[in-house]
Parts: structure tokens; C-alpha cells; sequence
């Protein structure tokens, strides 16, 4: 079928759905006459719409005429009016576009064309497969004439390649509806193995007895939202849970650090495993007791299944490329990020920043559940939690303690979590007891204030800060004898020797209250 070159503003396909017919020296992706059958089916059987809906856009459709048919159809679906010739027509004489689309002739044509519309999934299957081809034509087009022009940054252009490859992806990913047999036979299986594992702890456990009561492990395709101000320890905790993996439990785990770089994060994780001060592991003025213990300690983290990415200003694009490598490679069973709002969506437009917030946070949920593992994610909070407890009436214990409306873009991020966790030390804040009189010094406050699986609540931990480690509040440390290495190895970049600054948590901000040193 020929093809409508007519330059109307309707008649217009986007920059990546129809290249240029002369592209190469050939026609691009085509196929005009399943093209013809799929719309002509539609306009005959009453049912056949339905069936094709979430496969086909007007995009998907090479010919002009055709697009513009599509398109009176979906309209037509969308006020749950009946789909035929005539009521099609009368669609297109209303967009103003009847004389473009072909007229009745056309309409007529397609549907004398069709005997049946038994095959019509299987030819929808195959316009969409030949309008996702044009798509990556279209892509790979511009992304070949930019990497010729030498004005364009190389880090822009493969953040313009990831972002487009990700969104053409994204549409395709599209899942039939199941019966609920198979589904009921796989919960069951989990159920029972869940069953046989001791603590009736069914996910990934963290470490923490208490912790792991209430969630019963970290749960795969979870998403988790760890956050807290400045200073309250959410990389000391995720680290101590990190130990309690890795070394304890030899899970493995990889753990994206935005704001660190890993020789800090693994000073950091040295602090935690053989309990000795930051100052020292910093200047290295240790005796020779405190040499002789690191060197023993330090042997549960060699080999250890923990592997570090500091790849400053990650996009969601490039995690979701490392992220499925290091499922493949090492069979990871979680992620950790520190922390969100350092990441972005390079190579999307976005009108605000909230927006591309949210389009990081769903992405975060749709990567835990295409691994099937659970991600944590580090959160800032914003600084309305300062200003409470300060009025006469106001209670000072609880008036500090963190709520969901205190996340930074707290809606898309609250929307897709499955769980969100707040650290809070009522020390930091000068609060030394609780309301029933309970030392709070030394001791940090776990607040499960979102739990879409379970239930919410408050644990407590100990936090040791001149290690900068979480631990059970009894005494009774997850730490474990030292053994044998794990089977793996820490995985490290190990840029930046020469930065060995242990850094603050979470880089507190010159308006921000001074942290404490870890």
C-alpha cells in the first residue's frame, strides 16, 4: 500500500514511530495489510476491540489512514459506544478528519476485506512487534547523529539512549491476565517453605530479632523506604544490616552509595565489624592490640558477598542495567540505595521535581519486582519535624518523632512503598527518657509507619555511636563468632584512595543541625 506522505498536523507520527522510508536505503518496519485486517475485524465483530486494546496505540499503526481510524475507534471505546463503519464514519466526520482518513470507500474497503476475526490477536501481535521496530530504527537514528556531533556530552547521549531504550521497553512490558490455579500453587509453595524456615522468618532477615518479628524478613518485589533527618544513622543502620547479611547469614547484597565513596562506605563497614572509632581508622594511629584486632575482625568481611557501586548522580536507568547484571551474575537477594533523592531520571524532561521523583520511585517498585527482591531506599525528611515540640502545650518525646508527611515529596514516594521506616534517636534531641520514665540514651527508635503486607509499630535498637552500629538493645549483639569467609567477594571500585574521610551519614546541610560525628 502506498504510503500517505499528506503533512497535516494530525497526519503526523512522532520522532520515534515512523522513520523515514528511505532510512538505510529500505522501507521501515510494516504491516499494512495486518494493518487492514485488525481494523477491519474490529468494525465487524461487536467484541473484537476489547481484545486488542492494551496491544495497539494509534502509533502502532504505520499507515496515516489507518492511525487516524484507530484512533476514532478508541474514542468511540472510551464513551462505550458501539464500533462499526457507520458509527466510525460519524467519529471521523466529528474529528474533521473523515476526507483524510479515506472516506467511506475506505471504511468499506477494510471491512469487505475481513471473512474472520479468528486470528486477530495474532495479527494485532504482529503491527505492534513492527511499530516497536520502527521505534528503535527511530532511536537508534538519533542517537547515531548525535554521537557524530562533537558538541554533544557522551554522558548526556547515553543518558538519552538508556531513557529511550528503558521507555520503549516499559510499553512492552505487558502481562496476560492468569488464572488464579498456578498463582494459589505458588503461594502455597512459599508458604510451606517459609513454614521450615526457623524464626519464621520467610524473607530476607535483617539481622535485628525484633525487626524481623514484624516484617518476618525483608519480602521479595518489596519496595522499602528507610528515612530520617540528618544524623539519625541511616547508613550506620543499613550497613549493621549489611554485616548481619552478608557476614551472618552469607545473603548477598549490593548496595549503591550516591553520596559515599566506597573506600568511605568500607571504613564505614570496618568501624562496624571490628568496633573500633572513626578517628582512628581514619588517621591510622592504632596500637598494636587495636592492629591485632582489626586484622582478626576483618577477616568476616574478606570474601564477604557484598558488592559496592559509588557511581555519583545514578540515573534509574543505569541501576536497573547494573542491578539486573548483578542478579544474573551473583544471584543478589537485595539493594540497597543511599539515598533516593541523589538519584534522577537523566534524559527525561520532567516539569518539576517532584515529578521526577515520582518517576524514580515507581521505577525503584517496578525493578524490586522484576528481580523479585526487595529494595531499600534511604530518604531525607524535610524540616517540619525541627519545629514540632517546641510549643509550651507541645509533647517533647513525641513531637519529634518523624510522620509521612515529613518525606520529601512524600506522595509518590509514600504511594509506592510498601513499607516505610523511620529512624529516630530522641537523644539527639536532648530527650533522654520516655514517657514511662525508659533510659533513651544510647538507644534508637525503629518506627514502621507504613506496612502494606503487615503490621506497623516501634522497635528498639541499640545504637553505638563511636562504631556507628545498630545492634539488639539486650546485649545480646547479632554478631557471630568469627568464621570462615563467605563464599563471594566485596566488589569495589575502590576510587578515591586517597578520600578516606569517613563521612557524615547524610550530608548535613549548612542550615541543618550540626550532626554528630557518625
Amino acid at each position: 500500500m502506498a504510503q500517505n506522505t499528506g503533512n497535516t498536523k494530525r497526519g503526523k507520527q512522532s520522532e520515534l514511530s515512523k522513520p523515514g522510508a528511505n532510512e538505510y536505503g529500505k522501507l521501515p518496519p510494516q504491516a499494512p495489510e495486518l494493518e487492514e485486517a485488525v481494523l477491519g475485524a474490529i468494525m465487524i465483530e461487536k467484541d473484537a476491540y476489547p481484545t486488542i486494546a492494551d496491544l495497539l496505540q494509534p502509533r502502532s499503526f504505520y499507515d496515516d489512514q489507518h492511525r487516524l481510524i484507530y484512533e476514532a475507534i478508541q474514542k468511540l471505546a472510551a464513551q462505550d459506544q458501539p464500533i462499526d463503519a457507520l458509527t466510525v464514519a460519524e467519529r471521523l466526520k466529528q474529528d474533521g478528519t473523515f476526507a483524510e482518513a479515506g472516506g467511506i470507500v475506505k471504511l468499506a474497503d477494510l471491512t469487505n476485506k475481513v471473512a474472520s476475526t479468528a486470528h486477530l490477536k495474532y495479527h494485532a501481535q504482529i503491527v505492534a512487534q513492527k511499530a516497536t521496530a520502527r521505534e528503535m530504527i527511530a532511536l537508534a537514528s538519533k542517537i547515531s547523529e548525535q554521537a557524530y556531533d562533537e558538541t554533544q556530552d557522551v554522558k548526556d547521549m547515553m543518558d538519552y539512549a538508556e531513557s529511550g531504550i528503558f521507555e520503549i521497553s516499559q510499553r512492552q512490558m505487558k502481562r496476560d491476565v492468569t488464572q488464579i490455579d498456578p498463582v494459589i500453587t505458588e503461594a502455597f509453595e512459599r508458604i510451606k517453605k517459609a513454614g521450615l524456615n526457623e524464626g519464621n522468618i520467610s524473607g530476607t532477615p535483617s539481622g535485628f530479632t525484633d525487626l524481623d518479628k514484624m516484617t518476618s524478613g525483608w519480602q521479595k518485589s518489596d519496595l522499602v523506604i528507610l528515612a530520617a533527618r540528618p544524623a539519625m544513622g541511616k547508613t550506620a543502620f543499613v550497613l549493621s544490616m549489611i554485616r548481619n547479611m552478608a557476614v551472618d547469614y552469607h545473603r548477598p547484597v549490593a548496595m549503591f552509595s550516591l553520596e559515599m565513596s566506597n573506600v568511605q562506605l568500607v571504613n564505614r563497614l570496618i568501624m562496624n565489624v571490628c568496633e573500633m572509632e572513626g578517628d582512628k581508622i581514619k588517621n591510622g594511629k592504632l596500637t598494636q592490640q587495636e592492629w591485632q584486632q582489626l586484622d582478626t575482625r576483618i577477616t568476616a568481611l574478606r570474601g564477604a558477598p557484598i558488592y559496592v557501586d559509588d557511581t555519583p548522580s545514578l540515573s534509574v536507568f543505569e541501576l536497573r542495567s547494573k542491578a539486573r547484571k548483578l542478579k544474573r551474575e551473583h544471584n543478589i537477594e537485595l539493594i540497597i540505595i543511599d539515598y533516593l533523592q541523589l538519584m534522577n531520571a537523566s534524559g527525561m524532561n520532567f516539569g518539576s521535581r517532584e515529578q521526577e521523583v515520582s518517576i524514580i520511585s515507581r521505577n525503584l517498585k517496578a525493578l524490586a519486582k522484576e528481580l523479585d527482591i526487595p529494595i531499600i531506599a534511604l530518604s531525607q525528611l524535610n524540616r517540619n519535624l525541627e519545629q514540632r515540640g517546641t510549643g509550651k502545650n507541645d509533647n517533647a518525646v513525641d513531637g519529634k518523632q518523624p510522620q509521612l508527611s515529613d518525606l520529601r515529596e512524600s506522595g509518590a514516594i509514600e504511594q509506592d512503598a510498601d513499607m516505610v521506616l523511620f529512624i529516630h534517636r530522641p537523644e539527639y534531641f536532648h530527650i533522654y527518657t520516655d514517657a514511662n520514665g525508659n533510659d533513651l540514651r544510647g538507644m534508637a527508635k525503629i518506627i514502621i509507619a507504613k506496612h502494606r503486607n503487615g503490621a506497623t509499630g516501634d522497635i528498639m535498637l541499640q545504637f553505638r555511636q563511636q562504631y556507628a552500629k545498630f545492634q539488639n538493645p539486650t546485649g545480646e549483639s547479632s554478631d557471630l563468632p568469627i568464621a570462615a569467609p563467605a563464599a563471594g567477594t566485596i566488589k569495589s571500585k575502590m576510587n578515591n584512595m586517597n578520600n578516606t574521610n569517613i563521612a557524615n551519614d547524610e550530608g548535613a546541610r549548612l542550615d541543618e543541625p550540626v550532626p554528630d560525628p557518625f
